[in-house]
């Protein structure tokens, strides 16, 4: 891991506002995320909101999002 991945999975997230995901639906199967310093995101699933979440950094954040909109995942 990089010293930034390193640095965003020690961040305390306990005072975090989480936000659902605008794709999730009514039935509170929800993907959450957090933003992070430096334009960073942590994910996690609302059904087990205790579950260490997942942490990008900005720039994998962009392709991850770049490759959901191009249909490639």
């Amino acid at each position: 891991m990089t010293d930034r991945k390193t640095d965003l999975y020690a961040l305390d997230l306990a005072e975090t506002h989480w936000r659902k995901s605008s794709a999730s639906g009514a039935e509170n199967d929800c993907v959450e995320i957090a933003e992070l310093p430096d334009g960073g995101r942590a994910v996690r699933d609302s059904k087990d909101p205790e579950r260490e979440p997942l942490r990008f950094t900005a720039s994998e954040w962009a392709a991850f999002r770049a490759g959901v909109i191009a249909g490639e995942l």
